[in-house]
Parts: C-alpha cells; structure tokens; sequence
C-alpha cells in the first residue's frame, strides 16, 4: 500500500498529466492551395553551385592531406620539388620549424608505404607550393610541412623530359583555389 507520503510527490505529477489530455481538439488552419494552370517545375540544382563543389574540394583536400618530409630538390619561383619520405625528420627538435638545414642527419627509409590515411606522410616526388616566406629554402634542406592536394605539377627532372607529379600546397585555401582552376578530369 502506497505511503501517504509517496502519494503526495506522485499525485501532482498524474494532475500535470491529465490537463495536458483534457485540452480541447483543436483544428489546424485551413489554407487554400492556389489552383494549378500548368505544369509544375522543380529545380534540382542547388542554390549555388560554385560554393557547394568549393566545399566539396575542401573536404577531399582535408582527407588527402599528408605530411610532407623530404629533401628540397629544387627551389623554382612557385614552388619546391621536394623527395618527400624522409620520416626520420620527425623527431624533436626539429618539428619546431617547418625548415630544417640540410647540414641535419636524416635518412629516407625506403621500405615505408604511403597510406590512405589523412594526415600520414607523403613518400616521393612532390610540388609543394604556398610555404611560408620565412625562412627562405635552399637546394638540400629539409622541409617539414602538412600539405593539401592540389593537382599536378608538370616537373622537368632535364631538358626535354617532363614527369607529373603531385602537387600539394601547405595552405588549405590554396589548395582548393588550384582545384577549382583545374580543368575537370574526363571519365
């Protein structure tokens, strides 16, 4: 049997709970539907379109990031060619900065893998554009920078040869502002 007391925490509760049931039934608003002359049109394309494929670049860029660790190839005026791979970059002290003298001691391990993953280093030829004006790179330093896909470079290893390799630029707007100036790739 119910105390008196229990009764008394649960009895207002079951009140609350009655009231709201007892409200009355009360009708939505009646709106008339203007009459329909034609054939309807909807439009399927989005409100702006160049800001929704935006978007959609700066997400597949945040994805495709990689750590770029490597050795500057080449200085050129947009840009450094660098052999990324060399993870034995990333350990302290010289994180602290995103150039490192090329006098420091590293080694390119051959035997690592890139993996899918958004974020892991970057292993091989690369075009690395939009860092940081200070300090300014030499031939054989080291970098070691998050970089953001761009596309592709066209890189002159000698006279006459030609090899595409990645591009990727250290700020994320970049990134996407060379995508969007890409012409779209053909299925």
């Amino acid at each position: 049997m119910p105390s008196i007391k229990s009764l008394k925490l649960i009895l207002p509760i079951v009140w609350v709970g009655l009231a709201g049931c007892a409200q009355p039934d009360v009708a939505p608003p009646v709106v008339s539907a203007p009459a329909v002359t034609g054939p309807a049109t909807v439009s399927a394309a989005p409100a702006n379109p160049p800001a929704v494929a935006a978007e959609k670049l700066r997400t597949d860029c945040i994805a495709g990031r990689r750590l770029i660790c490597g050795r500057v190839i080449k200085v050129l005026r947009d840009g450094l060619v660098v052999d990324s791979g060399y993870t034995d970059l990333l350990r302290p002290p010289l994180t602290e900065s995103w150039l490192i003298p090329g006098t420091v001691s590293a080694k390119r391990n051959s035997a690592s893998l890139e993996l899918h993953q958004a974020g892991t280093p970057c292993f091989g030829l690369v075009f690395l554009t939009d860092t940081p004006k200070r300090p300014k790179p030499e031939v054989w330093d080291y970098v070691v920078i998050m970089g953001y896909p761009a596309g592709t470079y066209n890189y002159q290893p000698a006279p006459g040869l030609q090899k595409p390799i990645r591009k990727f630029a250290a700020g994320l707007d970049t990134a996407v502002k060379l995508r969007l100036q890409q012409p779209p790739a053909h299925s």
